[in-house]
């Protein structure tokens, strides 16, 4: 076969095993540990999974991580075409179509192993003091029930160290986000606190895909249809373990 043929055959094999994308996507999140973190491994546990069910798809991708309201606006701009990390919500269907969930984020209350405090309803909680985190949202029952004892503090880290240290008898956040920032305490800390079991709250998270995207419902189909595949072959769970969860 002659040199030239030679070559013209091989860039054609090559083709035939080289993926190709329907089109390269533009992914924003922000800055959220462990789900999307461009500092972490793969930019994190959620960004982890949407650019590996995309590739799956057929979809090439690039991240770039900018503060929330940025990534929302970009997303309805069409600026970003995919935003990685969002809880449903009625005004965003303005702005993007949403995906099926493919994490669930849970925010539990955390408390001292040996103090009896249970959780049912909000109103067992009147006398125990709270740390929370000063500006973040919780649940709306929550954040409305003012006969909480709540007490402000600028990161979970503080209010970790606060409970293990009495200074509250509770403290509350995303059971993902705690257990990362827990893994990174001292011992001391970690082997203080504990769980409870009641769930103050549950939101699905979903990628949001922008309207201004022409393929928008057939990003989202092949999404939603690539994560039914990854949990049904394992890789979804390789992939929650390999970022420690």
């Amino acid at each position: 076969m002659p040199r030239f043929s030679r070559a013209v055959a091989l860039f054609g094999a090559l083709l035939l095993v080289q993926p190709v994308y329907a089109q390269r996507l533009r992914l924003t999140a922000d800055a959220w540990p462990p789900f999307t973190d461009a500092t972490l491994v793969n930019g994190g546990l959620a960004t982890d999974i949407v650019t590996t069910a995309l590739a799956r798809a057929g979809y090439a991708s690039d991240f770039e991580q900018v503060p929330w309201a940025r990534a929302l606006k970009g997303v309805g701009d069409g600026r970003y075409d995919v935003l990685i990390n969002a809880w449903y919500d009625e005004a965003r269907t303005q702005l993007g179509e949403f995906s099926a969930e493919y994490l669930l984020n849970r925010v539990r209350f955390i408390k001292r192993r040996e103090d009896p405090i249970e959780f049912e309803n909000l109103a067992q909680l009147h006398e125990a003091p709270i740390a929370v985190v000063r500006g973040y949202a919780y649940s709306a029952a929550f954040d409305a029930d003012t006969q909480l004892q709540k007490i402000p503090v600028h990161n979970f880290a503080m209010a970790v160290r606060m409970l293990a240290a009495e200074r509250v008898r509770l403290t509350v956040e995303d059971e993902y986000v705690a257990r990362f920032y827990l893994a990174r305490e001292s011992a001391r800390v970690r082997n203080a606190v504990e769980f409870l079991p009641r769930p103050l709250s549950e939101n699905s998270l979903h990628i949001l895909v922008s309207l201004k995207n022409p393929e928008h419902a057939q990003i989202v189909a092949g999404f939603d249809r690539e994560i039914a595949r990854m949990k049904a072959d394992g890789s979804y769970a390789r992939l929650m373990k390999q970022h420690g969860m």
